[in-house]
């Protein structure tokens, strides 16, 4: 059995008085990939920011390798929708950041970012800006700065949402290999149920509100999983699943 990394312990949260999430009880194991899947506002950020410690809950903890990190910001890394590159600087330096923010020298930051330039599709981009980069491209290089930032446990929120659908199937396969390789945990927001049963170990179903755990869905044929799986009657069956799962909310 592999070890769990990450794991919450009944995290409630409140906004304005109103219930948004609660006794969410969820963990990841290490390189798994777990999607967390439920409609628009049902609290699946709103986890996410207590997760990343961009918010403290009414009540719960969450623990990082057995460590109670509730409330503390920087311990896991984050991805949000937007790929947040900072336009003025070159991608070297805009994937180096997490090295820069330990106090890493911008030079050895520099060679460090690069070695990971040719994993992740990204090289002969380093003197290239934000902007001249495809859309594939700026979320190959918002996802290596996350890897930087923590290499073992990762959060992403809708990271491929923004592509293109041909786009989208390609940094899909990417990502599946790329995944193979890095053995990185990471647990996944997505509204859309077909990439989660084609990237995904286990999945999350939050319905509400407020946003509750309904289901867990553990997807069986191992990943990386191609074409093939997404017409076959297992990946049908998964979809069908899901589907009726969500229309219970």
């Amino acid at each position: 059995m592999k070890k769990v990394r990450l794991e919450t312990h009944n995290i409630c949260k409140n906004y304005a008085g109103e219930l948004i999430i609660k006794d969410i009880n969820i963990y990841l194991r290490e390189n798994e990939l777990v999607s967390l899947l439920g409609v628009s506002g049902i609290g699946k950020s709103t986890l996410f920011n207590v997760i990343a410690g961009v918010t403290a809950p009414e009540a719960g903890q969450v623990f990082l390798d057995g460590r109670d990190i509730t409330g503390q910001a920087g311990k896991v890394s984050y991805m949000q929708q937007k790929d947040l590159l900072q336009p003025h600087l070159k991608v070297l330096d805009n994937v180096a950041l997490p090295l820069f923010i330990r106090g890493m020298k911008k030079s050895k930051a520099r060679t460090e970012a690069l070695k990971y330039f040719e994993d992740f599709g990204i090289a002969g981009t380093e003197d290239k800006y934000p902007t001249q980069l495809s859309g594939g491209m700026r979320q190959r290089a918002a996802l290596l700065r996350t890897y930087l930032f923590s290499r073992d446990v990762a959060l992403f929120d809708e990271p491929f949402s923004a592509l293109d659908a041909i786009t989208k199937r390609a940094m899909h396969r990417w990502y599946l290999a790329l995944m193979e390789r890095i053995n990185m945990a990471a647990l996944f927001i997505t509204h859309d149920i077909d990439e989660a049963i084609l990237l995904s170990d286990r999945i999350y179903i939050m319905t509400g509100p407020p946003g509750v755990i309904a289901s867990e869905l553990i997807i069986e044929p191992p990943r990386p999983r191609g074409d093939d799986f997404l017409v076959s009657d297992a990946f049908l069956n998964y979809k069908r699943q899901i589907i009726k799962l969500l229309s219970l909310a």
